[in-house]
């Protein structure tokens, strides 16, 4: 697979408004590190398929709905939100997965290219602490076919998410 990397984010693929929110976060140098896929990376599978990397360093940024609000869950690529955990975390009577155009009226971004931070709204974010597990990951940067790199503390930090046990455990 081909990447690109360029100075802009016109050249770079990520999407505009991504690209302006790492500026206005002090993060423009990574804007040049976005890498663009000529296939999507719509799915973690995918996204790691095309960067290399394993499965656990991709970060999905997944919308739910806690009792109607919108709520941002980071977690790593190879596992699954528990729903009961989101719930119990939030306080919520109730945690479902955010519908379509909840996700884009909530973000600006359709699913599969969800960014972890640059979102239209704020949102409450809760980050799995499985994302520490590695020096790297690789977040949507705000289209279905690019992604960028960034440590995982740095991305928590930006993305004001609060570190959670939210993980499905798997017996």
């Amino acid at each position: 697979m081909t990447t690109t990397a360029a100075t802009d984010a016109e050249g770079s693929g990520a999407h505009p408004r991504f690209a302006e929110a790492l500026r206005e976060l002090g993060l423009g140098d990574l804007v040049p590190q976005v890498r663009r896929f000529p296939d999507a990376t719509r799915t973690a599978a995918e996204a790691a398929a095309a960067v290399g990397c394993e499965l656990s360093q991709i970060c999905k940024s997944l919308i739910f709905a806690a009792d109607g609000v919108p709520v941002l869950v980071l977690m790593d690529g190879a596992s699954r939100v528990d729903l009961e955990l989101v719930r119990k975390e939030l306080g919520a009577d109730k945690v479902t997965r955010a519908k379509v155009d909840l996700v884009r009226e909530t973000t600006g971004y359709a699913i599969g290219g969800v960014p972890p931070f640059g979102h239209r709204t704020r949102t409450r974010v809760l980050a799995d602490r499985s994302l520490l597990e590695h020096d790297v990951v690789w977040a949507a940067a705000g289209t279905p076919y690019t992604v960028f790199p960034m440590a995982p503390e740095d991305l928590v930090a930006h993305a004001d998410g609060t570190l959670v046990d939210v993980r499905e455990r798997t017996s």
